[in-house]
């Protein structure tokens, strides 16, 4: 008698959610979600990659229009953006903001640090 095959590993929701973004940003186009499983080139179920675009939609980071009985997606921003936004969203969820900004620009390289002044003064890198 063989042992039952171990379950497999799932990815955390936020790979999964950053692989389909990218499949997007990739695109340059909206996407369907069978679009979306075909770019990524993974074992993912389209219900899996459906489900993904949905979350991805009520938290604002993608936008989708009719397209046949389904939906297209598009992302709302670029990476950078998308980055950015989740540091502010991080930042709203903290009572002691100056000591969490301290910490950050404390864990900087110096080379970050010095485009952080720069841009901060105005100046564009």
């Amino acid at each position: 008698m063989s042992a039952p095959p171990a379950p497999s590993e799932r990815r955390p929701a936020g790979e999964l959610e950053s692989t389909v973004l990218a499949a997007l940003w990739a695109a340059g186009t909206p996407l369907t979600p069978g679009q979306v499983q075909g770019a990524i080139g993974t074992e993912l179920a389209r219900t899996t990659v459906t489900t993904i675009l949905s979350r991805l939609y009520e938290k604002g980071t993608v936008t989708r229009t009719r397209a046949g009985r389904g939906f297209a997606y598009t992302p709302t921003e670029d990476a950078p953006g998308l980055t950015a936004r989740r540091m502010h969203s991080e930042l709203r969820k903290q009572e002691d903001r100056s000591t969490v900004l301290a910490r950050f620009v404390s864990q900087l390289t110096d080379e970050d640090e010095q485009l952080l002044r720069e841009l901060l003064d105005g100046e564009t890198p």
